[in-house]
This record gives structure tokens, C-alpha cells and sequence, in this order.
């Protein structure tokens, strides 16, 4: 059970990479509206599919979050995040492999960057959109939550982050999202994924935090 709920995270968090960061690459990454709907419809796609076998974190903050929360016990954790990083590694990968069959450029793979804000900028902006994120997935897939609309809440959730953050660090909000195009990208990317990869953890965790204790999602 374990494996299988394994095997949707890492379905579910390719389809997240390949359809969000896809989108971002093929529109030039200035169609903000249309990025953040990418990303926002897949969530809600997934969450109504692998949804009803792994709960469709589909990202390491919420399943940090999750865990803080005692929803979910260590292994599952463990289980959960190698499979979302190895869901977005393939997914950059195949995103890889259509552009160059496409003769497209390839250097720009949907990576995050702190060039425009600093890292100190980032960091900020990323902890606050991963809090507001994973606080709307905590309260609504809590004890108080609706669940026939919680994956339409979390996938439009997911959009209004972006919506602020594309122009400013590409949106995070994800660890495994971030780290894989840093892979295949290299270079400054690979040098500041620790800004994509910790901010969003701290917000994951402060949103679990808030959510139980200010909330009430886990009564």
C-alpha cells in the first residue's frame, strides 16, 4: 500500500512539473495568468485522482506539513518526498527531451531564480506564499474541511501564489519542483535551489503550526 501510494505521489508531481514548468517554458514565462493556471489545474486534476490514494501532496512542503501534523507517520513521509523528487526529475527530464525533439531553446527549463528580489527577497516572499498555500490545504483537508471542494480550493490556491510570485522568483512553493529544472539547468540555479528548497519547508512547517494551533484543523 505503501508503494502504490508511493507510486501516485511520484504520478501526480510529474504531471505538476511537466504541465506547470512546461507551460512556463513554452509561453516564454510572460503569460502569468496562463503559468499559474497550469499549475493550478494540475493540482486540481491530480487531486481528484491520486487524491483518493496518497491525498496528492504532490510537493515536500506539504508532506512536512502533514508530518508536523501527525497526519502522516515518518516512513510515509520518507516515502512521499523521494518519490515527488524523482516524479519531477523525470518530469524536467521528459520536458527536456520535447524541447530539443522540438528544436526549442533548452536553457530555460522553468528553474526559480532570487535575480530579480536577492536571496534575502526570495526567501521572504516564498516562506509567506508557501505558508498562505499549505495553511489552505491544512484547514481544508482538516477535520473542519469540506473535501468535495478541498482539491478546487488547494488548485486555485496554487494559482493565486503564483499569480504574485512568477514575476518576482518563478514560484516555488515546492522543493521537488524547484530542485529538478535547477539539475538539468545548472549554474546559478543549482547555486540558489537552497533558497527554493528551504523557504518553502519553513513555510510548510509555520502553516502546519498555524493551522493546528490557530485553525483548530486537526479537532
Amino acid at each position: 500500500m505503501e508503494l502504490k501510494k508511493g507510486f501516485a505521489e511520484f504520478i501526480g508531481t510529474f504531471v505538476l512539473v511537466l504541465f506547470g514548468t512546461g507551460t512556463a517554458v513554452v509561453t516564454g514565462g510572460e503569460d502569468v495568468l496562463t503559468i499559474a493556471m497550469a499549475f493550478g489545474l494540475s493540482i486540481i486534476a491530480m487531486a481528484y485522482s491520486i487524491g483518493t490514494i496518497s491525498g496528492c501532496h504532490v510537493n515536500p512542503a506539504v508532506t512536512v506539513g502533514m508530518w508536523v501534523n501527525k497526519r502522516i507517520d515518518t516512513k510515509t513521509a520518507g516515502i512521499y518526498i523521494v518519490s515527488q523528487v524523482l516524479g519531477a526529475i523525470v518530469a524536467t527530464a521528459t520536458l527536456l527531451f520535447i524541447l530539443n525533439s522540438a528544436g526549442l531553446e533548452t536553457s530555460n527549463l522553468g528553474q526559480n531564480s532570487t535575480a530579480t528580489v536577492g536571496v534575502l527577497g526570495a526567501v521572504i516572499i516564498e516562506i509567506i506564499l508557501t505558508f498562505v498555500f499549505v495553511t489552505v490545504i491544512m484547514d481544508v483537508t482538516g477535520k473542519k474541511g469540506d473535501g468535495k471542494f478541498a482539491g478546487l480550493a488547494i488548485g486555485f490556491a496554487l494559482v493565486l501564489v503564483h499569480l504574485l510570485g512568477i514575476k518576482l522568483t518563478g514560484t516555488s512553493v515546492n522543493p521537488a519542483r524547484s530542485l529538478s529544472p535547477a539539475i538539468f539547468a545548472g549554474g546559478d540555479a543549482l547555486k540558489d535551489v537552497w533558497v527554493f528548497i528551504a523557504a518553502p519547508l519553513i513555510g510548510g512547517i509555520l502553516a502546519a503550526i498555524f493551522s493546528k494551533q490557530v485553525l483548530d484543523s486537526e479537532e
